[in-house]
């Protein structure tokens, strides 16, 4: 009998009850599977929370005004929970946010906008990465994006703007500008690219070249993409490191990194001049980007109120020419691309 209760292990369950360990293997199986269960649970709810929280930033189409912008940002911020956003709940927000993107593009061709999105900040930052994310979906005959290389001898002796202003949309376009004129605030700033008077010129030029813009009807929305020193490091040492990615590594963007502190003092000197009520900045975290780009996406939408104009009615397929007197070539005639996989 002794010999019998020494062999069972009483614990204490969930209920308070007192009952001998299940044996083996089977018993901490039973444990992890129930563990398992309430860490899932807690999940959905979780992923529920924050779609519902995601729906309501977007809204039926979107809110007007900066006080919009602040709403949306607010909900990003009580997103966090000190955890990674999980891929499946990504996927998911990205998949509704999409088809609210191609429903404001239908909104800006119908009502013939004209919008521009500036995407600036730190290197490996993710400007790329949202700017593809959001023309993905888009048709590219009204959704451009616009990366700018080095200036031409000619271009160097032109008015600064004007490279940009051949650029900017007509009537039922959005322009996705992946860097932009405010390169001289900041790489042509601390590289040393344009001088004194050049730098000073435009930090007094560029503001009421943006009130032109606005005037004019144009609808303009910039962002600035932040990134910490660690995580920047982390991706700089990512890209060298991986074959695919490592042409997004140049020179100058090494360069650009040893002098993290001019970049700062520049950017903060940029926001002074050029952040106002016509064209204000909005920063966007980028430390994760699973929260960078749906944060940014779902503001964007906040800017401009649209209306679901998709098309309704149900396409008709006229039929297909009768093909009776038509006799294909023969297939020998033909260089067809080998047949790998």
């Amino acid at each position: 009998m002794a010999a019998q209760q020494e062999e069972e292990v009483l614990q204490t369950d969930i209920g308070g009850e007192v009952g001998p360990r299940e044996n083996g293997d089977d018993g901490d199986k039973k444990r992890k599977k129930k563990k398992h269960k309430r860490k899932g649970k807690k999940r959905k709810k979780k992923d529920k929370a924050r779609a519902a929280e995601g729906e309501a930033a977007t809204g039926n189409g979107a809110a007007e005004g900066d006080g919009a912008g602040d709403a949306a940002d607010d909900k990003g911020d009580k997103r966090g929970d000190g955890k990674g956003v999980s891929k499946k709940f990504y996927e998911k927000e990205l998949a509704r946010l999409t088809t609210e993107l191609v429903k404001l593009q239908y909104w800006v061709k119908h009502k013939g906008l004209r919008v521009i999105v500036l995407f600036e900040g730190r290197d490996a930052a993710g400007k790329g990465g949202v700017i593809k994310t959001i023309a993905a979906p888009l048709n590219p005959r009204g959704c451009r994006v616009v990366a700018l290389g080095t200036p031409t001898e000619r271009e160097k002796t032109q008015w600064y703007f004007q490279r940009y202003v051949e650029h900017l949309p007509a009537a039922g376009e959005i322009v996705l500008f992946d860097r932009s004129w405010y390169n001289r605030a900041g790489v042509e700033r601390v590289m040393g690219f344009c001088s004194g008077d050049e730098y000073r010129e435009f930090l007094q030029s560029c503001p009421e070249f943006e009130r032109m813009l606005v005037r004019s009807g144009i609808i303009l929305v910039k962002y600035w993409f932040s990134v910490c020193d660690d995580e920047q490091e982390k991706r700089f040492r990512e890209r060298a490191e991986t074959p695919t990615k490592r042409w997004k590594l140049s020179p100058m963007d090494l360069e650009a990194r040893s002098r993290w502190v001019e970049f700062s003092k520049a950017k903060d000197a940029m926001f002074d001049h050029t952040d106002n009520s016509d064209a204000p900045w909005w920063v966007v975290n980028a430390d994760e980007k699973r929260r960078a780009r749906p944060n940014c996406i779902t503001h964007l939408l906040s800017q401009i109120k649209y209306k679901d104009v998709l098309p309704k009615d149900p396409l008709k397929f006229p039929k297909r020419q009768g093909d009776s007197e038509y006799q294909r070539p023969p297939r020998e005639k033909q260089r067809f691309v080998p047949e790998a996989y």
